[in-house]
């Protein structure tokens, strides 16, 4: 630069004596980081540098972040990753080796089931799906190489829901590592780690963030396996982007009062939905109806806003897509969580040979949003005048 008009990096300097205070940390975009001297990249060189010596090691933004996970999930160590699915198949990948078995229940996200079956058998891990609602009887399919039991507690298609604490007392006994999807509840709703659970993994794309915009998946982990799973983290040099987890971050300050607001609507429809003459089942755990009640009520303190709901007629695809397509205040998309509501038709296939009741059953998976409850029913009510 020339003459008297200040280059970038002098800007910088002149405001760094007073910078602005902000109530959200700033977002941070770095590749290269600066060491104040030459004694810190030798520090770094050898392992004993405190900082961050580069930007996949995790900028602020994911690092404030992390921390305010942890605290709210009371793990030992959180780290985030990329997307809900990249968190699972890292956690698979960070416990497991050639040679083991791995016990799944049958009702997880669809992409986990792909994962055990498409790659993780790749490389010599085998997998044994159990039934969605398994307990202590879960004993009779562990193995001697069996490494880790995976849950997903209510699944987030058909909402069966584990017996958590008797699958981790046998767990803990035979040195299994226990691992749950949470995202349904969150961790404001089941406290995973109270119940005996050594890893939880949460969606952030879903109710943590809450706006639909991002992707982001975080995994918690309890003090026996947090120096594993970190140093797992850190040779595979993961990171999450920093603008991602300034917007999840932003949607944790929001976080309980917008999954109340969830509830509250969900279990309304719920109920009124139950009396809709031509549904034959509504899924929904917080309802005295459902199989596994009981063990909702034992361990969870709430419910998020997803719940499903089938048919007594097996309406053909037109029919279906009629029903659906009549709706204005729901968006037809996946995923759920987010301030819209949302919703998602189709046969339900579970790909395993444990017999289900909802096998080739339309199932409609409804994610009431924060729009007007009344509304919506509404919107439902009209939707179903097109079925016969």
């Amino acid at each position: 630069m020339t003459g008297k008009t200040p280059g970038a990096n002098e800007h910088i300097m002149r405001s760094s004596h007073h910078p602005p205070r902000t109530i959200n940390l700033p977002i941070y975009s770095a590749s290269t980081v600066l060491f104040n001297q030459c004694e810190d990249l030798f520090a770094a060189a050898q392992g004993r540098y405190e900082g961050v010596a580069y930007g996949t090691e995790g900028l602020p933004n994911q690092q404030a972040f992390e921390a305010a996970m942890s605290a709210l999930e009371g793990g030992a160590l959180t780290r985030a990753f990329q997307s809900g699915i990249s968190a699972i198949t890292h956690t698979l990948q960070a416990f497991t080796k050639s040679g083991d078995h791995i016990v799944v229940c049958e009702n997880v996200y669809g992409p986990t089931a792909r994962f055990c079956h498409k790659i993780l058998s790749k490389f010599n891990i085998d997998t044994t799906f159990v039934p969605s609602a398994v307990g202590k009887e879960i004993e009779k399919y562990i193995r001697p190489n069996t490494r880790l039991i995976f849950l997903e507690s209510p699944g987030s298609n058909t909402f069966e829901i584990q017996d958590i604490p008797a699958v981790t007392a046998i767990a803990q006994k035979k040195g299994i590592i226990t691992v749950i999807d949470n995202t349904w509840a969150t961790p404001l709703y089941l406290d995973a780690f109270a119940l005996g659970v050594d890893c939880t993994i949460q969606s952030v794309t879903k109710y943590i963030s809450g706006h639909s915009d991002v992707l982001l998946g975080t995994v918690s982990v309890n003090e026996k396996w947090a120096e594993v799973f970190d140093d797992y983290y850190h040779t595979c040099e993961i990171f999450a982007p920093s603008q991602e987890c300034y917007l999840s971050l932003r949607g944790l300050q929001t976080l309980f009062l917008r999954l109340k607001q969830h509830e509250r609507s969900a279990l309304a429809i719920a109920k009124k939905l139950q009396s809709v003459d031509i549904i034959e089942t509504v899924l929904h755990p917080a309802l005295p109806e459902h199989p596994q009640h009981h063990l909702w009520k034992r361990d969870f303190t709430g419910a998020s806003g997803l719940f499903a709901f089938t048919f007594k007629k097996a309406y053909g695809d037109d029919e279906i897509a009629r029903f659906v397509n009549r709706l204005e205040h729901f968006g037809i998309g996946f995923s759920w969580g987010g301030y819209k509501s949302l919703i998602t038709a189709g046969k339900y296939r579970r790909g395993s040979d444990i017999p289900s009741p909802f096998e080739g059953k339309t199932i409609i998976r409804l994610s009431i949003g924060l729009e007007d409850c009344q509304m919506l029913m509404k919107d439902l009510e009209k939707a179903f005048e097109v079925l016969p």
